[in-house]
């Protein structure tokens, strides 16, 4: 159990990101340090780890009471309308991925707290920026209200920081692939599916073009990297909008040929929808340099680790 006098709250804890990063961070600040929250029930995955709140990031007052209550000094704000969810009802997400921010950046000002986490995307990315080793600053014209959304983010957690010294740190993550929780709405949410329809009928129908290539990365690069992130020392932390964070790049097509290799029957059909073209409008693949350079970022995941790990943990529900 970790010594450091930290109290964090997770809000957000049930989704894709949330459940892994709240395990690990009771692994090392203590379970009782380190509050999960939801407006939905808690995660099965949770139960039993450490304690959990029903929490609405919408009601500044009453997230507020909370932090003063727990004496929480850390905020992650996971909570988030997603690229294909958001772009069926695009006011609903911007004004839900807007406001709880908003909100915890206020909270972090009026109650000093010392570190604020919020992940941005590659979808801030849009069609003008550049397809290859698209770099950390670069023209951003984002096309769904995910992406506006998180680019406007960008820029308020800056304004935060410089304005009123909130030390808040943020990474535009990749595809994000995890056998422990169920994807939530994006559009890169096919490299999850497809293991376990694999696994459970040999076959997938894809919702993208067998060659349409996008930044991806594995759950346990994403957990560690954010992790790194906030441990860093805030003297190398230089990005306060928010760093571009990369791993491996591939098509549906070369997802299924790794799977290929583990089950030779499986095979894959390709049927585009809405989604294709909120893919084709961000970049292939993601320069992070930065990052590597700043707080020592490298990914330990390329495809085929990722398609074996994938395979031995994916749950086939009967």
């Amino acid at each position: 159990m970790s010594t450091k006098k930290e109290r964090i709250l997770i809000i957000g804890a049930g989704g894709q990101i949330g459940v892994e990063l709240t395990l690990a961070l009771r692994k090392i600040y203590g379970k009782e340090n380190v509050i999960a929250s939801d407006l939905k029930d808690e995660n099965y995955l949770l139960t039993g780890t450490g304690p959990f709140m029903h929490i609405d990031a919408m009601n500044k007052s009453g997230l507020q009471q909370t932090v003063q209550k727990e004496k929480i000094t850390q905020i992650y704000l996971l909570a988030a309308v997603l690229s294909a969810v958001g772009e069926k009802n695009p006011l609903m997400a911007w004004n839900i991925n807007m406001q709880t921010l908003l909100n915890v950046l206020e909270i972090a000002r009026e109650e000093k707290l010392t570190k604020i986490y919020w992940p941005s995307s590659i979808a801030v990315f849009g069609p003008t920026s550049p397809k290859q080793n698209c770099p950390q600053q670069t023209i951003v014209e984002p096309t769904t209200v995910y992406g506006i959304s998180k680019y406007a983010g960008e820029s308020w957690c800056e304004y935060y920081h410089e304005k009123y010294g909130v030390d808040v740190r943020s990474m535009r993550y990749p595809g994000l692939i995890s056998y422990k929780s169920a994807p939530g709405g994006g559009t890169t949410d096919y490299a999850i599916d497809i293991f376990h329809q694999a696994l459970k009928t040999k076959s997938y129908d894809c919702f993208l073009n067998e060659d349409t290539y996008l930044p991806m990365m594995y759950m346990d690069d994403g957990i560690r990297a954010t992790i790194e992130l906030m441990e860093a020392p805030a003297t190398k932390i230089k990005n306060h909008r928010s760093y571009n964070l990369a791993a491996m790049s591939f098509s549906p097509k070369e997802i299924a040929a790794e799977i290929q290799k583990h089950i030779p029957d499986f095979a894959i059909n390709y049927n585009p929808d809405f989604r294709q073209a909120i893919a084709e409008s961000w970049p292939q693949s993601i320069d992070d340099k930065e990052a590597r350079a700043d707080w020592d970022w490298k990914p330990a995941f390329d495809l085929a680790r990722m398609t074996e790990d994938m395979l031995n943990n994916v749950k086939v529900e009967k």
